[in-house]
């Protein structure tokens, strides 16, 4: 029998909100809902649910599997999941200085059919735990079904700082019954707990459930207490880590009728330790207790009981706990005027760029791009120092929203079509670096609006190495691979004059008419095969002379400047030769693409099926050329996705559900793909056995979910490299290795990304910049249907 995976969690938190917009009652978003069937009331609470479509700018539509629908709420039937971005955030009108019980619900219910546990972080605000955004840490796509948050009174749940992670609520009762709203006018969840050791203890009268709390009435009108009159009622829990805070919460209330002589009374103690009494219950009204600093575990083991009193005649009798732990908040938000102005020139451009959700500046792995910020330590509110918006599509006048960011020191307009003139403020503005050239429509009163603030000095402008390697890959990596050549050579090597027998000779050329060499022929260009290049999947290969460009077959109709040029072939008897164009500076491989154009640029279109870092050659100027066609497969018939073939590859490159299935797509060169990715980004070998995770793939997966982009980072960089456009490499890269060929980018999907961390590198600035000429981007783009990157 088949097992599918159910995956239910929910997470509640009681957070103080104290940067809000004013908004009050409650908050129920069924997510994924269509705009057309919201709102809705739910049945069984009467709770109002309304859809997110207004609520988050991504994410697509999914459904748990049929199977599982009978087991829940209709608000849990369907979710938003977010196959794209690293950071996918909901924006949320709240009520400021307003505490708030904010739940959020998640129901895998097999929804994408792949049987995966769901792995990924929350984050409600800059901090983790503190805003509504979902992170994806490279492990499973994030997906959420449900966002509650219900507005609490101030003097519920007081800690001495941070905010508070529900760890339980309990009622103690004997019955199965989840009490929640409209019982609890908070709509706290309350599930009954009960032991073989203990008496229910029950009342049909009214309990006076509290101010503060305002528990429910079915919570408080039952109870449990010992069944031995001597033995204590006993909570025990553990917490990671062993050092983590909480706070426990203690409802009682006397429920029984006692006889005159009778006396209940107890004692509170938390890991052995006094903590309140001696205490005796009210008959029938409700008392709240709770420890007033956070306590600590025993290494991570909690224990809370409940002990009689010599005094005291009847056992303990309890009605309800909670137990939360700490979180706290280390980082401070962007300061506030800062993000209102950032926000203006979003909404006032339409810019829709998947990292600007959430917080612009911190936590700092999610900065959003083209901007920096300056963060002086925890207690400062982070302020936006640098912007840029270069070559963004926009039109129009400068907005004056931009005035709003008063600590910008940098902004780059450039390469856009804006028009009017430059505000005089920006003019005046003291110290500010401005470009807004390639605005043909826009005047500049001050003469030359190009880096303002330079004083006159211009650098000019070269790709960082690390992105300019990642964009490089497959249209520009030739441009990474002189970088680095350049940046390792210690003197320049003397020109070495072309051998004899490639010199101007006397003898006839060879005409390559017929596009078939003879075997004295491919002899007479090799000279007698004297000099071993290298060896490939199917031979030796030899350096060669010959004049002509003529190619074969297929093969000899694709022509794109990074495809190596198959000039000719020789099939002679046992003698098999495929004649390509000299590449100078060998293979990608030694130093440290074309195949964009075979899969949406020939007709039919092609999968390689052999894309590796040695497979991928270099001219004399440093250009990429993709080379070894041995493996390639077309695919004739139109409309066709894909072709059944014996499995062919290199291990470790080699996509694994072509493997497990024969289906060869063009998803499989993308694949390879994203393995050459992590080793230009990592400079590490696709296979070592000395790591704990072998395959670049796994490794570079483990370390991202620490979060440390500079532990996979080639070291020889020295970290000068941006780290959001470091990011977005990565998280392409990531995305091309996705286990589900479906969800894997398209090459064209893949160029368009790293066309903008090739863009962002180009606008930062860094150690060497004479390389702009050497990393233009010439390709032809095909956009289908299919999803884009996913994330890393």
């Amino acid at each position: 029998m088949e097992r599918h995976f159910v995956y239910v969690a929910t997470f509640l938190l009681i957070l103080h909100l104290v940067q809000a917009q004013n908004q009050t009652g409650f908050i129920s978003v069924d997510c994924g809902l269509s705009p057309l069937a919201s709102p809705y009331d739910e049945t069984e609470t009467g709770l109002t649910y309304t859809s997110d479509a207004n609520l988050v700018n991504s994410g697509k539509i999914g459904k748990i599997a049929t199977e599982f629908e009978p087991f829940y709420d209709r608000p849990a039937l369907i979710l938003r999941y977010f196959p794209e971005g690293l950071r996918n955030c909901y924006n949320l009108n709240v009520t400021r200085d307003t505490k708030y019980l904010i739940k959020a619900t998640f129901v895998y219910g097999n929804y994408d059919g792949l049987n995966v546990v769901p792995n990924f972080d929350l984050y409600l605000g800059p901090n983790l735990w503190t805003t509504v955004c979902l992170v994806n840490t490279g492990i499973s796509i994030p997906f959420i079904n449900m966002l509650e948050l219900r507005p609490m009174k101030t003097n519920m749940y007081v800690t001495e700082s941070g905010s508070l992670k529900r760890l339980f609520r309990r009622y103690i009762s004997n019955s199965s019954t989840l009490i929640r709203f409209p019982d609890d006018v908070y709509d706290r969840k309350w599930h009954p707990l009960f032991k073989d050791s203990w008496a229910p203890v029950t009342t049909n009268l009214i309990v006076n459930t509290g101010i503060t709390y305002t528990l429910p009435q079915g919570v408080m009108a039952t109870a449990g207490t010992p069944l031995k009159a001597n033995d204590t009622m006993g909570f025990t829990w553990t917490v990671e880590p062993p050092t983590t805070q909480y706070y426990a919460y203690m409802h009682f209330a006397e429920i029984q009728t006692l006889r005159a002589n009778d006396t209940r009374e107890f004692n509170v103690t938390q890991n052995g330790i006094y903590t309140f009494g001696p205490f005796s219950p009210l008959p029938l009204k409700t008392a709240s207790i709770s420890n007033l600093i956070p306590q600590k575990c025993d290494e991570g083991t909690c224990i809370v009981q409940v002990v009689k009193t010599l005094k005291s005649t009847l056992p303990p009798i309890l009605n309800a706990i909670e137990a939360f732990s700490v979180i706290d908040f280390p980082q401070t938000e962007t300061n506030g005027e800062d993000v209102a102005g950032i926000k203006n020139v979003q909404d006032t451009y339409g810019l829709n760029r998947i990292s600007w959700q959430g917080d612009p500046c911190v936590p700092k792995l999610f900065l959003w791009d083209g901007l920096n910020c300056s963060i002086s330590d925890n207690s400062t509110p982070p302020i936006i120092t640098s912007l840029d918006l270069s070559s963004s599509g926009l039109t129009g006048i400068i907005t004056h929203a931009i005035q709003n960011l008063t600590h910008l020191q940098k902004l780059n307009l450039s390469g856009n079509n804006l028009s009017g003139s430059v505000p005089p403020s920006l003019l005046q503005k003291k110290g500010i670096k401005l470009n807004v050239e390639g605005n043909p429509n826009l005047v500049c009163t001050a003469g030359s609006c190009m880096n303002k603030g330079d004083e006159g000095h211009k650098k000019k402008s070269v790709i960082v190495p690390v992105i300019a390697s990642i964009a490089s890959i497959a249209v520009l990596i030739g441009a990474l691979v002189l970088f680095f050549i350049l940046r390792k050579k210690k003197s320049p090597k003397a020109e070495v004059p072309p051998p004899s027998y490639m010199q101007a000779s006397s003898q006839p050329a060879i005409v390559a008419k017929n596009r078939r060499f003879t075997y004295s022929q491919v002899v007479t260009m090799t000279n007698n095969f004297q000099r071993i290049l290298g060896k490939g999947g199917f031979g030796i290969v030899y350096h060669g002379f010959v004049n002509g460009t003529e190619q074969v077959e297929l093969l000899l109709r694709v022509h794109h400047k990074n495809l190596v040029g198959l000039v000719g072939y020789c099939d002679e008897g046992e003698s098999l030769a495929l004649i390509y164009e000299y590449m100078a500076n060998g293979d990608l491989k030694e130093h440290m693409s074309g195949l964009e154009y075979l899969h949406n640029g020939c007709k039919p279109p092609m999968v390689h099926r052999d894309v590796k870092t040695t497979n991928i050659l270099l001219t004399e100027h440093f250009q990429a050329k993709l080379a070894d066609f041995g493996l390639s497969r077309s695919f004739p018939t139109e409309g066709e996705t894909h072709v059944s073939t014996v499995v062919a590859g290199t291990p470790g490159y080699l996509d694994p559900e072509y493997y497990r299935t024969n289906w060869l797509t063009e998803k499989s060169d993308v694949y390879s793909f994203g393995i050459v990715l992590l080793e230009i980004i990592t400079n590490q070998p696709v296979i070592d056995k000395n790591r704990e995770n072998p395959h670049i793939a796994e490794w570079a997966g483990v370390m991202l979910t620490k979060g440390d982009i500079k532990s996979i980072m080639d070291p020889s960089l020295n970290e000068d490299y941006e780290s959001a456009s470091v990011w977005k490499a990565v998280e392409l890269a990531m995305g091309c290795l996705n286990p589900n060929s479906v969800r894997r980018p398209t090459m064209s999907q893949v160029v368009v990304e790293l066309n903008e961390c090739l863009a962002s590198e180009k606008a930062r600035g860094g150690a060497s910049r004479d390389m702009e000429s050497k990393s233009s981007i010439e390709v032809s783009l095909t956009f289908d249907t299919e999803v884009s990157p996913t994330a890393r």
